[in-house]
């Protein structure tokens, strides 16, 4: 019984990282736009975001290289009736530029 608790747990955990890491994907913004413009629109969206510059160069002439999902933060909130569920509390996103 105890193998078939830390197999689903594991199990749960897994399938949580891939969903988890999916959102910043989905939260990227299509076609080509100023890193600027990338980061204000991820911050919109309840983002942290790092920027990572990969090169050096004018910063005029950046541009959006990768944007790469970070660290969830998550935290358990008593719904009632001893019940818990888990909030997110912050979602990092990480911006790799290129100059």
């Amino acid at each position: 019984m105890k193998n078939f608790a830390i197999t689903t747990m594991t199990a749960g955990a897994v399938v949580g990282a891939a969903l988890g890491m999916a959102g910043p994907a989905a939260a990227a913004p299509s076609g080509p736009s100023s890193v600027a413009d990338t980061v204000t629109s991820l911050q919109a969206d309840g983002y942290k975001v790092i920027v990572t510059r990969l090169s050096g160069g004018e910063s005029s002439k950046c541009a959006v290289a990768a944007i790469r999902p970070g660290q969830q933060i998550i935290q358990q909130v008593p719904i009632g009736g001893g019940d818990t569920a888990q909030q997110v509390v912050s979602k990092t996103v990480y911006v790799d530029v290129r100059c």
